[in-house]
């Protein structure tokens, strides 16, 4: 007993010094110095009203919301027929295509970047937003995935065979019975798929140009000044997550639910 409570106090200790940088953050998003500084002499909402009142702040974090939009719609698009063929099909070499289909995930990041940036270069979509969209697709594909075929694990196939049984087509069961079944998984996934957009920093470094997203303005402010600035954008980031990920779940758990 004293062994787990002592198990239970290290992982609170540990917890709580990974998330002090978090928490510091907030303080100095409401600073009044000039300059970043902790604890800040005062309180202001000056570089939030700085953040709403810069255009190249406000395009940076419009044009990172569109592309996490577009490469969520594009993931699902790929990811949902590649999970069914994966839990349903049986064909020669779908080992070989769950591998693939878990690169990203395996192979670094900055390769990921180098790979795509030497083929974007030729195609001529560096700068370009909708080729931002297919790398960043890239990346989020192996969570749409996981997702998808973890939700088609747990699907009760007897509800679709009732449906066929019924005189139901095979496109009419997957519209009106597969798929608002599957709706948890799907809009998970979908999730999934914008946050790894939106968060990510190293392709969007190869890749976006004088375009930037919002990952991208930051990594770039920090190099040329740091101000306050920076800290009220992380706030609002770390805020929009926190919903993004409480969103993922509650529909992992209504998942849950309409499995049992």
């Amino acid at each position: 007993m004293k062994g787990r409570h002592g198990l239970i106090a290290a992982c609170a200790i540990i917890y709580f010094f990974l998330m002090l940088p978090l928490l510091v953050v907030f303080p100095i998003s409401l600073s009044s110095a000039p300059y970043m500084q902790f604890p800040p002499p005062g309180f202001s909402w000056q570089w939030y009203e700085r953040y709403l009142d810069d255009p190249q702040w406000i395009d940076a974090t419009w044009r990172s919301l569109y592309v996490g939009v577009a490469t969520a719609v594009l993931a699902l698009a790929l990811g949902v027929p590649l999970a069914f063929s994966l839990v349903r099909g049986k064909f020669f070499g779908r080992g070989i295509l769950d591998r693939i289909a878990m690169a990203p995930v395996i192979v670094p990041t900055i390769i990921v970047s180098v790979a795509v940036y030497g083929l974007f270069a030729k195609l001529k979509l560096i700068g370009m937003w909708y080729g931002l969209v297919v790398a960043h697709t890239v990346l989020a594909l192996p969570f749409v995935v996981l997702v998808m075929v973890a939700g088609l694990r747990d699907f009760d196939r007897g509800l679709e065979q009732a449906a066929e049984g019924l005189g139901a087509s095979r496109l009419r069961t997957l519209m009106r019975v597969t798929l608002p079944l599957l709706r948890p998984s799907l809009v998970s996934a979908g999730l999934l798929a914008f946050i790894t957009s939106f968060d990510e920093v190293v392709v969007a470094l190869f890749l976006s140009g004088a375009n930037m997203t919002l990952p991208k303005k930051m990594f770039d402010n920090i190099l040329m000044e740091i101000d306050p600035t920076i800290a009220a954008v992380s706030v609002m980031q770390i805020v929009l997550v926190t919903i993004v990920l409480v969103l993922i779940g509650r529909f992992g758990r209504g998942l849950s639910a309409t499995a049992r």
